[in-house]
């Protein structure tokens, strides 16, 4: 016999719950992310840091940028970072250091976000798309060699990059990776910008690869509130490279034009902002890990919850769950909006199908990531969700 509700229990009729639950729904709905929330808390340690900025009016590389880049170079474990204006930017500016262009191929997963393989053909490049493991959503090492044998024995593209993606907070095969590029003699960029603050094997993500590309979009673990990025390095070189081509091609002076450059400065503001919420972001991981081991304890059974990278830790900028099909999850999707809990889905067509992509494409089926786009779906994970908000989340879940 189940259990009776606390309103049964008391008298009411379950339709009457139902009008309950459906009045909490449209007087409090559940937030994805809950941005004021965060600046309520965080204003004490944000404020000060942005009237700063206001006092020396310093809004282009000012102070707080250099501070900003030798904090998270030094939590990375890196020689040095360089703020830049977005994440795309970050990859654009690595990309452009390596010379990436015409008839080169660049190796990538196809269940992305759309900006990894913009940037390549923005260069001129061409981006190869890899599928995906089906338990953690990374991208498959084996895939990856095959796609690399196919484009090498057609001739017509010369490798040139791959690029590991840490999607949704946790880490990309690094191992594997690396001794797939030292094997075929290619740069090894890291896509980083779901996943700052995870770790693969205890160090912190930021130097598994020749060069690790962050975004501070504000709905990343650690987000600004605006556009923002960054670029982690242990090669000085290369840093000082990623320096001139942020700002022009600048070289000693500002009027001594190098190379071509572009325009992805970080702004001081944002810098300061970080530099606040970084003092906080051990914490947050924190209890975004909590909320992450509620749901999988909760939800187990009913979907299939997301897998652990082996000897990693997660940032959990997005929790993905697995529905049985298109079917599954548009129901548990209704379920949750009933309940006043919003979801989302990351991302409902692989990239190797999207209009902009699809004439680059060799044609070749890629059925994990083909699958995975129909059943997959994201639930609100962030510092703020309260517990009754959680149990609001789950509750939606198992209908």
């Amino acid at each position: 016999m189940k259990s009776q509700t606390h309103l049964e229990q008391v008298g009411e009729k379950p339709e009457q719950e139902k009008q309950v639950q459906e009045k909490l729904a449209q007087e409090k709905p559940v937030p994805f992310l809950n941005l004021q929330a965060q600046q309520k808390r965080l204003h004490d340690q944000i404020w000060p840091r942005v009237q700063a900025v206001f006092q020396h009016c310093q809004f282009i590389l000012g102070p707080e940028v250099g501070e900003l880049e030798e904090k998270l170079a030094r939590y990375a474990g890196v020689k040095g970072s360089v703020g830049v204006s977005s994440g795309t930017d970050a990859l654009q500016i690595v990309m452009m250091a390596e010379g990436i262009g015409p008839g080169q191929a660049v190796f990538l997963p196809a269940f992305t976000y759309t900006a990894t393989a913009e940037v390549p053909l923005v260069l001129g490049a061409t981006p190869v798309f890899v599928d995906i493991d089906p338990h953690t959503f990374q991208i498959d090492p084996q895939n990856l060699k095959a796609r690399l044998q196919a484009v090498k024995r057609e001739g017509k593209l010369k490798p040139r990059m791959i690029v590991g993606v840490d999607l949704f907070g946790q880490p990309a095969p690094w191992d594997e990776l690396r001794t797939i590029a030292a094997a075929e003699k290619l740069f090894l960029l890291d896509d980083c910008a779901q996943s700052f603050g995870g770790s693969y094997k205890g160090k912190k993500l930021g130097s598994q690869a020749d060069a690790t590309t962050l975004s501070f979009f504000p709905s990343k673990p650690l987000g600004g509130y605006g556009d923002g990025g960054a670029i982690l390095s242990d090669d000085e070189e290369k840093l000082a490279l990623y320096r001139s081509l942020r700002s022009h091609g600048e070289g000693k002076t500002r009027y001594q034009v190098l190379r071509t450059g572009m325009n992805g400065r970080l702004d001081t503001i944002q810098a300061a902002i970080l530099l606040a919420k970084l003092e906080g972001f051990e914490a947050e991981l924190e209890r975004r890990e909590k909320i992450a081991q509620a749901y999988d304890k909760a939800l187990q059974g009913i979907v299939q919850t997301p897998v652990r990278v082996a000897e990693s830790q997660s940032a959990w900028a997005i929790y993905s769950i697995l529905a049985q099909n298109a079917q599954h999850r548009a129901a548990i999707q209704e379920s949750l909006k009933a309940g006043g809990v919003p979801s989302a889905i990351y991302y409902p067509m692989p990239l190797h199908h999207q209009p902009a992509y699809k004439s680059y494409h060799d044609g070749v089926s890629l059925p994990v990531s083909e699958t995975v786009a129909e059943q997959i779906m994201a639930l609100p994970l962030h510092p703020e969700l309260t517990e009754e908000e959680i149990a609001r989340v789950i509750k939606g879940v198992r209908g």
